[in-house]
């Protein structure tokens, strides 16, 4: 193996924030294994997801390619066809690649490239977690046999032993796929978390880290009055409404447990492996969406809005890299893991990739001024939408009903006032529109006709045809 090919981990948590890390400021949460990647590595700030939801965020990850590029626009359960997947690039040039854990790509045992995959999907046959439950545990062993959703927001603490949480499992399992590779070969591995997404049910230890804590107040914006919908009578799965006090205390501090515990075994990986793969390892820490934990009294993603929109985005430096470590402000996204996981291999990106490698912005070389994300329909026809920001301001649009909201994330950044009709903020909005503008009219999908942007009062669906050539 030559210094250009280092053994690489790719390690992704579900609907993560980007403000709920250690390194981000957060007040109460603790993530001290992922913060410490910045001692030889690199935390960028500043990062979004192109698509909030999970199916469409993975093709933007796995192919390096923006929204619209990947076929999606949005939340589908439809087949990828991408040839030139990240672990197909990389088991071409020579690496041993395994997928552990979460995936919600389909079908759900497709390779995509890895040569071996180990699922935790949620589908009976297609879950190798649940199948191990039960072993361990007997016959009506399930996950959410404690009552909280996949979807939900009901929080509470794990109803097992802390062993048998599919956190641990997904760790455990990496490990051992790590310790039977392949030896000739550097590895490259997707260990891959369903949480922190709910249901927010961390182990008791974590559990009580924070559920006795003050936590942050929740921001309510000036525009989201008609989401105050309070309860009870919310459903589980609710998208919108206002929860109790007891309800968010339960449902934040399981949250806040869960990215906690996965940090520690984050901590735990890296300790058993470093006998088997040395020094020489880089470790991608992303996520592909947030959750707004009843920000604006929303739930769940598919919103641009911070909570929704903003991913934690952390490397940790293989020994044989040597670029600047530290904080980097600049705009980046899931379309730009695949490129850099590439060039520190020494791999050149296939012409289908669309982001660029973040080291070309830890070197100082020239960088995106605008990033770009968008989402179809999905709880409801209203909350579609086109973002577009720079980390200083941020620009919504909704296409099925034409509303615009502007935020200035430097003086506002919980986005608690829209400026978008304020006649002081006339001329930044119509910049962000125009922007807009000319981005969707250069895809030709009948959001743009280079003039003005284009009303589409109908439901769309998530699917989109790429245009080639």
């Amino acid at each position: 193996m030559t210094p250009q090919q280092p053994h690489i981990i790719l390690f992704t948590t579900d609907q993560h924030r980007g403000d709920h890390l250690g390194i981000a400021g957060h007040p109460v949460v603790e993530t001290p294994n992922v913060d410490a990647f910045v001692q030889h590595g690199a935390y960028f700030p500043n990062a979004y997801t192109e698509i909030p939801s999970t199916t469409g965020a993975r093709r933007c990850l796995h192919g390096g390619q923006a929204s619209h590029a990947c076929g999606l626009i949005g939340y589908s359960s439809s087949e990828w066809h991408e040839p030139n997947t990240l672990a197909a690039v990389l088991a071409r040039a020579g690496y041993h690649c395994i997928n552990v854990g979460w995936r919600n790509m389909h079908p759900r045992r497709k390779l995509y490239g890895f040569h071996q995959v180990i699922v935790h999907d949620l589908r009976e046959g297609a879950d190798d977690y649940w199948d191990w439950l039960r072993q361990e545990l007997g016959p009506y062993a399930h996950e959410r046999a404690h009552g909280s959703d996949s979807n939900g927001w009901l929080g509470r603490p794990w109803h097992y032993e802390e062993r048998f949480h599919p956190t641990n499992w997904t760790v455990d399992v990496t490990i051992d796929q790590i310790v039977k590779r392949d030896p000739t070969r550097p590895v490259f591995v997707w260990c891959s978390h369903l949480r922190p997404h709910s249901p927010y049910d961390p182990p008791e230890f974590f559990w009580n880290m924070y559920y006795h804590r003050r936590l942050p107040d929740i921001p309510v914006g000036d525009w989201a009055e008609k989401y105050d919908v309070p309860n009870p009578g919310l459903n589980r799965v609710a998208w919108y409404g206002r929860l109790t006090p007891e309800q968010n205390q339960r449902m934040r501090a399981g949250y806040m447990g869960c990215i906690t515990h996965i940090d520690y075994q984050l901590g735990y990986l890296l300790e058993r492996v470093s006998k088997e793969l040395g020094d020489d390892v880089m470790v991608v820490f992303t996520a592909d969406h947030g959750d707004m934990m009843g920000d604006h009294h929303l739930h769940r993603k598919c919103y641009a809005y911070e909570g929704s929109a903003k991913i934690p985005f952390v490397i940790k430096y293989p020994a044989s890299l040597d670029v600047p470590c530290g904080t980097f402000e600049h705009v980046v996204g899931l379309q730009d893991v695949m490129p850099t996981i590439l060039d520190a291999a020494g791999i050149e990106s296939p012409d289908s990739v669309t982001g660029s490698s973040v080291f070309r912005a830890v070197r100082g070389e020239q960088w995106r001024d605008v990033f770009h994300g968008e989402h179809s329909p999905c709880y409801s026809k209203e909350h579609a939408m086109h973002y577009l920001t720079d980390a200083r301001e941020k620009y919504i649009w909704f296409p099925t009903s034409g509303e615009e909201q502007l935020f200035d994330l430097k003086k506002d950044p919980q986005e608690l006032r829209n400026l978008a009709k304020a006649s002081s903020s006339a001329a930044r909005t119509d910049l962000w529109r125009n922007r807009l503008i000319e981005l969707l009219h250069r895809r030709g999908d009948g959001f743009s006709d280079g003039k003005k942007l284009l009303v589409r009062p109908e439901w769309y669906g998530p699917e989109v045809e790429v245009r080639t050539g």
